[in-house]
C-alpha cells in the first residue's frame, strides 16, 4: 500500500497542505515527521513571544514605584485583568485556525501582538492614569491567545503517540516566554534601564516571529471547524473535569507567574532588583519541565502522573503556608519555586489526558482504526480550547485571591490555604473519575466497550 503523499500547494491565502495522515506510519516517516516538526518549531516561536507579551506587566509593574501613584491592590488588579482577558481570548483563537489555517493565523496572531506593546511604549511613564494601564494590560491579553491556537494546530500535526511529547513541547517552549520576559527586564533593570526598553526590544521579535511564520509554516486543508463537535465537547462532563484539574495546573503556573515578583516585593519588601533576581526561576523551571510531564504521561498514564503530581503542589503549598507565617524568605522562596516545577509537570499530563479521554471513548463507541482515531481528534481538539480558556481563568482567581489577602490580613497566607484546599479537590477527583475501578462498576457497565472504557482511563 502506498503511503499517502504530503501535498504543499500555494494558494490564495498561502501554504496549504492537501494531504495529511499521521497516524500512517509509512507516511509519518517518509514524510510528516519533518513538516511536523518544522510547523513545531515556528509555532513555539510565536507562542513564545505572546506568553512574554501577555505576562509583559508582571515586569512592568515591578518598575512602578511611588511616582506612579499605584498600590499594591492596583498592581493585582491590573495583572489579574491581563490575565482574564489572555483566557477569554482563548476560545476564539482555537476556531481561528480551522477559519484561516494554522499558518495564517499564526502571521495575524503575531502580528497583533505591536498593539499591546505599542500602546505601551506610548504611555509607560508616571502620570498616566489608572485606567489607561488597565487598558494597556487588558490589551496584551491577546498574548494569551496564541497558547490556543497553538496547541489545536500542533494537534492537527501530530499522531496520537507523539501528541503528549509535541504538546508537551509545543506548551513549554510558548510557557518558557514567562521567564524570559522576566530575565530581559532584570537585565533592564539591572542596567539602569526604564520599561520602554524592554518594550523597545520585543516590538522588533514580535516582527521576526511573523515573518517566519509566513515562511516557515503551513495550514491543513482537513483542518474545519466542527460545531457539531464543539458542542459535543460541551456537553461531554469530561471536557469540564478536565478543565477543572487544568486550573490547578496551567492555572496556578501562570497565576503565580503573574503575581510571584508581587509577591515578594509586597510580602517580603523586596527591591524591583531583588525580586527580579528570582522571579523568574519558578517560570522558567516549570517550562522546562513541561514536554517532561507529557513523556511521563506517554509512558506511564496521565491520570497517574497528574495525582502524583496534586500531592507534591499540595504539599509545597503547606509549606509555603509555614514559611509565609514564619516570614522565612528562604523557605518560601525554595517552596514557590519547587510549586512551579510541579505545576509545569502537571500541564504537560493533564494535557495529555485529553486525547487519551476521547480515544476511550470512541473505543465505548465500538470504533476502531482510523474511525476511532479521527473521533479522538475531533473531540479532543474541539475540548482543547475550552479547557485551555478555563485554565487560564484560573490564574484569574489566583491573583484575585492574592489581592483580597493582602487586603484582609496584609499577606498571602490566606490565598496560600485556599489553593491548598483547591488541590485536595483536584487530587480527589483525578483519583474518583479516572484511577477508581472498583469491581462493582466493571460489573454493572452494560457493555462490553463500557467496561473497556472504565478500565482505560486509568491509561490516559
Amino acid at each position: 500500500m502506498t503511503a499517502p503523499s504530503s501535498s504543499i500547494t500555494t494558494r490564495k491565502g498561502g501554504r496549504w497542505i492537501e494531504q495529511w495522515d499521521p497516524e500512517d506510519e509509512t507516511f509519518w516517516k517518509e514524510t510528516g515527521e519533518k513538516v511536523a516538526h518544522r510547523n513545531l518549531f515556528f509555532s513555539v516561536l510565536s507562542e513564545h513571544i505572546g506568553f512574554s507579551i501577555w505576562t509583559l506587566w508582571s515586569v512592568m509593574v515591578l518598575f512602578m514605584g511611588p511616582e506612579y501613584g499605584l498600590t499594591p491592590a492596583d498592581k493585582f488588579f491590573i495583572i489579574s485583568m491581563a490575565t482574564l482577558v489572555g483566557a477569554i481570548v482563548r476560545v476564539p483563537y482555537t476556531f481561528a485556525v480551522a477559519r484561516f489555517g494554522g499558518r495564517n493565523w499564526t502571521i495575524i496572531a503575531a502580528s497583533m501582538l505591536l498593539v499591546p506593546t505599542i500602546a505601551a511604549f506610548v504611555v509607560m511613564e508616571p502620570g498616566t492614569s489608572f485606567g489607561t494601564f488597565l487598558v494597556c494590560a487588558m490589551l496584551a491579553g491577546v498574548g494569551g491567545g496564541n497558547f490556543a491556537s497553538s496547541m489545536t494546530n500542533i494537534n492537527s500535526f501530530f499522531p496520537l503517540r507523539r501528541k503528549g511529547w509535541a504538546l508537551g513541547l509545543n506548551a513549554g517552549g510558548g510557557n518558557i516566554g514567562v521567564p524570559v520576559v522576566q530575565l530581559i527586564g532584570l537585565a533592564v533593570i539591572g542596567a539602569g534601564g526604564g520599561p520602554r526598553l524592554l518594550l523597545g526590544i520585543y516590538i522588533p521579535l514580535i516582527v521576526v516571529a511573523a515573518v517566519l511564520g509566513a515562511l516557515y509554516m503551513d495550514n491543513i486543508t482537513s483542518v474545519r471547524n466542527d460545531t457539531g463537535a464543539a458542542r459535543e465537547a460541551v456537553k461531554d462532563p469530561h471536557t469540564w473535569i478536565m478543565s477543572f484539574l487544568y486550573i490547578g495546573t496551567f492555572g496556578s503556573f501562570i497565576g503565580y507567574s503573574f503575581a510571584f515578583g508581587l509577591v515578594l516585593q509586597t510580602q517580603f519588601g523586596r527591591t524591583p532588583l531583588e525580586s527580579a533576581y528570582v522571579t523568574f526561576i519558578g517560570p522558567l523551571l516549570g517550562s522546562l519541565i513541561r514536554p517532561v510531564g507529557g513523556w511521563l504521561a506517554d509512558k506511564y498514564g496521565g491520570a497517574r502522573i497528574t495525582l502524583g503530581n496534586f500531592v507534591g503542589m499540595g504539599a509545597a503549598t503547606a509549606v509555603i503556608v509555614v514559611a509565609s507565617m514564619e516570614e522565612s524568605l528562604a523557605l518560601f522562596t525554595t517552596a514557590f519555586i519547587v510549586l512551579f516545577v510541579l505545576s509545569g509537570l502537571g500541564n504537560g499530563s493533564t494535557y495529555k489526558m485529553i486525547p487519551g479521554i476521547f480515544q476511550a471513548k470512541a473505543a465505548a463507541k465500538g470504533l476502531t482504526g482510523e474511525d476511532a482515531a479521527a473521533y479522538g481528534r475531533r473531540l479532543s481538539g474541539a475540548s482543547m480550547g475550552l479547557i485551555g480558556a478555563v485554565g487560564a481563568v484560573g490564574g484569574l482567581g489566583i491573583n484575585l485571591a492574592f489581592r483580597q489577602s493582602f487586603l484582609s490580613v496584609g499577606s498571602g497566607t490566606g490565598a496560600f490555604v485556599a489553593f491548598l484546599a483547591f488541590y485536595a479537590a483536584c487530587f480527589a477527583v483525578t483519583w474518583a473519575v479516572y484511577l477508581r475501578r472498583p469491581a462493582t462498576s466493571r460489573a454493572t457497565a452494560t457493555t462490553a466497550s463500557e467496561a473497556k472504557t472504565q478500565l482505560s482511563y486509568a491509561e490516559v
